[in-house]
């Protein structure tokens, strides 16, 4: 009897088996794997490897003490308007500015007159004079009407003099109002885009008076932090202390540093621009949560993290639909049409899951959760505000 020999799985004994080799790789994809292996190894560090400070320059942090602007204020008309100016019935003291205005350019206006223009309007002008402005400097008003005009548009501003808290006058406005709305009204319709009755004078007024500022006077500057903050304070002392030598600086409080100026005068503003260009490390901020309870806004910051709870949340939701119905009498009935509502009510309540969260998880993860939840600004607003209460919100919350 034959057999036939089945095929071998593995060589015969006494021969090795012949090994295979990958063909030699070219320079050009040598380079390529390098290149990949080195953005690996960049982006698994990334990882873990210490993130630098925020850093800000001490202008944006702080300014002068001493130098601000002031707030100008003042009482003027805007003529030139078409049709669309104060109703002089509603207020009457339009009538009489426009009266006083028109004798002192020696227009007397008879006694008695029942004056009502409607082409003229009652405005409160303001201002902001800049610190350091001189004489004869151009500012931007602001123009808002007090009346009952409809629109200032095409109006002009006549010369109102612009006064300080003190009395005093410091700018004179004049100009045309510049308005950045629209409207447009007929048959019974009417359609407006913006504000009409409030616009603008690009440099509209023109500085009178001065203000004296002497903070680069004395041998001390005090510079004032926008916000309260110790590590700010002392950061930024410390490095004025590294640009310009020890002592020149000295952190006062959270909020306020002391500058020692240079004696000769004419090298104080330079070594005040040096040093609102240095560059100062900040530490991460202190958590906080700003609720807006008009809006259902939520803004939080990278520090904001939970202690371990569990949140759930469900929703009334109340449906009211009303259906009109007509009850039609019979011909000769004497009676009449009357038209009736029924309506029918519906209160479902929404069952929402619980989350657990753990210790340490980011709010913005939170936010995400409680969003596939289905849950709306407001009711994140009434959820933070019981995080808070229960002890696992690690932030402090301000509702504005």
């Amino acid at each position: 009897m034959n057999h036939t020999a089945a095929p071998c799985a593995h060589p015969p004994l006494g021969r090795e088996p012949r090994e295979r080799h990958a063909p030699p790789l070219d320079a050009e994809e040598r380079t390529l794997r390098w290149w990949v292996a080195l953005a690996f190894f960049l982006a698994s560090a990334a990882l873990w490897w210490p993130q630098p400070a925020h850093a800000a320059r001490i202008k944006e942090l702080s300014s002068v003490a001493g130098v601000r602007p002031n707030q100008l204020s003042g009482y003027g008309l805007v003529v030139g308007l078409d049709g669309s100016g104060d109703q002089s019935t509603a207020v009457p003291f339009t009538t009489q500015s426009l009266t006083s205005m028109l004798q002192q350019l020696g227009v007397t206006v008879p006694p008695g007159t029942n004056l009502q223009p409607r082409n003229v309007a009652a405005v409160m002008v303001t201002a902001t004079l800049p610190p350091y402005a001189l004489p004869g400097q151009a500012v931007d008003v602001n123009v808002s009407s007090i009346g009952n005009a409809k629109s200032l548009r095409g109006g002009t501003l006549i010369s109102t003099p612009l006064k300080g808290v003190d009395g005093q006058i410091y700018a004179l406005a004049q100009g045309n109002v510049v308005i950045g709305g629209a409207g447009a009204a007929a048959g019974g319709s009417k359609v407006v885009i913006n504000q009409l009755s409030s616009g603008r004078v690009p440099a509209g007024a023109t500085v009178e008076r001065a203000v004296p500022n002497d903070a680069l006077q004395g041998d001390v500057l005090q510079l004032a932090l926008n916000a309260s903050d110790y590590q700010a304070a002392s950061a930024v002392a410390r490095a004025i202390n590294q640009a310009k030598g020890a002592g020149t600086a000295v952190a006062v409080d959270a909020r306020l540093v002391r500058v020692s100026l240079p004696a000769p005068a004419e090298q104080r503003v330079a070594f005040l621009a040096d040093i609102e260009d240095l560059q100062v490390q900040l530490a991460k901020p202190a958590a906080k949560v700003i609720l807006n309870a008009r809006t259902g806004s939520v803004v939080l910051n990278e520090a904001v993290t939970l202690g371990a709870c569990a949140v759930a949340h469900g929703n009334l939701s109340v449906t009211i639909s009303t259906t009109p119905s007509v009850s039609q009498p019979g011909p000769l009935s004497g009676g009449r049409t009357v038209v009736t509502e029924q309506s029918d009510i519906a209160i479902s309540a929404g069952n929402k899951a619980m989350i657990e969260m753990p210790a340490g998880v980011r709010l913005s993860e939170v936010v995400k959760a409680l969003n596939a939840m289905g849950a709306t600004p407001q009711d994140l607003l009434v959820i933070l505000q019981a995080m808070k209460s229960a002890g696992a919100l690690l932030a402090e919350l301000e509702v504005i």
